[in-house]
C-alpha cells in the first residue's frame, strides 16, 4: 500500500467526494432485470408506461449496483477500504429511468478509530446519487472500514 491511497485520515467530516457522471443504456437495466427482477416494468417500455413508473425503470438493485459501481470508480478503488459490515439504509427516492444520466455524491458523517482492531478506522457515510434533473434518485447510508497510514502509527 501507498500513501496516494485515500486512507482513514483523508475522510474529514463534512467532506465530500463527488463522482459521476454515468450514462444509464436501457440494454444494461433490461439485461440485469431480465436475470435478476423480471417484473414487466423493468423489461419493457409500453409495461413501464402502465405502471406507477411512468416508463422502463430500473430496478431498484439496478439502481444500487450502479451506484455501487461508479462509488469504486470515483474513489473506492483507490482507497484503504476493507469494506463494509452492511447499509443502514437504502431509500429509492424516484425510479432510474432508461436514458438517465446520473452522479454521485459521499459525504461523511462521521469516523472513528477502531478500539479492537489497531490501524482501522470506521467512516460513517452518507450516498446521494442524482439524475440529469438532479433529482435525488437514491441514498443510502453506510459505515466503511479504512486502513490508517502506517497501520496507525505516528507518522
Amino acid at each position: 500500500m501507498t500513501d496516494t491511497k485515500i486512507a482513514y485520515e483523508d475522510f474529514e467530516v463534512g467532506g465530500t467526494i463527488e463522482f459521476g457522471p454515468r450514462a444509464v443504456p436501457a440494454d444494461e437495466m433490461i439485461d440485469f432485470a431480465t436475470r435478476y427482477d423480471p417484473q414487466p416494468m423493468h423489461l419493457d417500455q409500453a409495461a413501464g408506461e402502465t405502471s406507477l413508473l411512468g416508463g422502463l425503470a430500473a430496478s431498484g438493485l439496478f439502481t444500487a449496483s450502479i451506484f455501487m459501481r461508479m462509488m469504486c470508480d470515483g474513489y473506492l478503488l483507490n482507497s484503504t477500504s476493507q469494506g463494509s459490515p452492511g447499509l443502514d439504509y437504502v431509500n429509492f427516492r424516484r425510479p432510474l429511468m432508461a436514458g438517465d444520466t446520473v452522479r454521485g455524491r459521499t459525504t461523511v458523517l462521521a469516523k472513528r478509530e477502531s478500539a479492537s482492531r489497531p490501524g482501522l478506522g470506521f467512516v460513517s457515510v452518507k450516498h446521494e446519487l442524482f439524475n440529469q434533473n438532479d433529482e435525488l434518485v437514491c441514498e443510502m447510508a453506510n459505515t466503511g472500514m479504512f486502513l490508517m497510514r502506517n497501520g496507525g502509527a505516528a507518522a
